[in-house]
């Protein structure tokens, strides 16, 4: 006895559907898919018999979707862009193509890695690359990513971690925040407003636990989401930031900020590559995965 099988309209049907509901015309679905007015109508009718709903109403020389139509397009829209997507990875396969659909933390992103990305496109020509912003761990799969950066620990279940770089964390103020408050030593920072960044809320704790300082002002400060914008903060003479010091380094060659005294803390935490173990063998994600480690086995690094 065979089990009874859904009937799914043919994709044909589906382009022309969700053409029609995008444009709000079957004329005009009709030009971009290089088909008659008519033949759209057939594949749009052809559906509603199946579905046994009325996708549209038609008024004189107007369609506007009924609500059924309008959820339905919706639902249709993400499953065709999610066929697309797909069928762009496979034919990846046949070389060192496709599309990498990749998430990065802003500031790391802007300072350090799109700077370093001419020399992957020059090697990987064939790969295109398209940018999300997370700041926190996701699950792939609902998100559509093939892979990310990540700062933390090397924790992220159903996935491979890559370890890329550790951080060295510094204080920054400006020369004039420096001067103003006279900041000699690290016991001085305690005078001083000191900048958070919203995903590293231990940063101050931890480095002034680590010069032997008391810690009751290290949250006391004004609260930022990005590195970005504590570096400009602190660039404004808004407080002293904590920050690494690979992701300043224009800031301290221009003058804008400098290190006051020289206090290092190497983070517990570091840079990671992660993907999901179902993307590992997508020709992308190996190409951006070997030539990201070589940038990062670089002695300047």
């Amino acid at each position: 006895m065979h089990k009874h099988r859904l009937s799914i309209p043919p994709l044909a049907a589906l382009t022309a559907f969700e053409a029609a509901a995008r444009h709000g015309s079957f004329t005009k679905a009709a030009e971009e898919l290089n088909l008659t007015q008519g033949a759209v109508s057939r594949q749009v009718a052809l559906i509603e018999g199946q579905l046994g709903l009325k996708l549209f109403e038609r008024v004189r020389q107007r369609v506007t979707l009924t609500p059924a139509g309008a959820a339905y397009a919706a639902d249709i829209r993400d499953s065709l862009r999610q066929l697309s997507a797909a069928t762009i990875n496979a034919m990846a396969f046949r070389g060192t193509g496709g599309v990498l659909n990749l998430a990065i933390l802003p500031t790391f992103g802007t300072r350090w890695l799109i700077p370093r990305l001419p020399g992957f496109f020059q090697a990987y020509p064939g790969v295109t690359v398209n940018f999300a912003t997370r700041l926190v761990p996701f699950d792939f799969k609902p998100e559509g990513l093939d892979a990310a950066i990540h700062f933390g620990d090397p924790v992220w279940p159903g996935a491979r971690l890559h370890r890329l770089m550790g951080e060295v964390i510094v204080p920054v103020a400006s020369p004039e925040m420096i001067a103003r408050f006279h900041l000699r030593e690290p016991a001085d920072l305690l005078s001083v407003p000191l900048l958070q960044q919203a995903t590293r809320p231990h940063a101050w704790k931890n480095w002034l636990q680590a010069q032997g300082l008391p810690t009751e002002s290290a949250v006391m400060g004004p609260r930022f989401e990005q590195f970005a914008m504590v570096a400009q903060a602190a660039c404004a003479g808004l407080g002293a930031a904590i920050v690494p010091h690979f992701l300043v380094e224009d800031e301290i060659r221009s003058g804008a900020l400098a290190v006051p005294f020289e206090r290092p803390f190497m983070s517990s935490e570091a840079y990671y590559l992660v993907y999901p173990e179902e993307k590992a063998e997508r020709p992308a994600v190996l190409a951006f995965r070997d030539w990201l480690l070589a940038q990062c086995a670089r002695p300047d690094m």
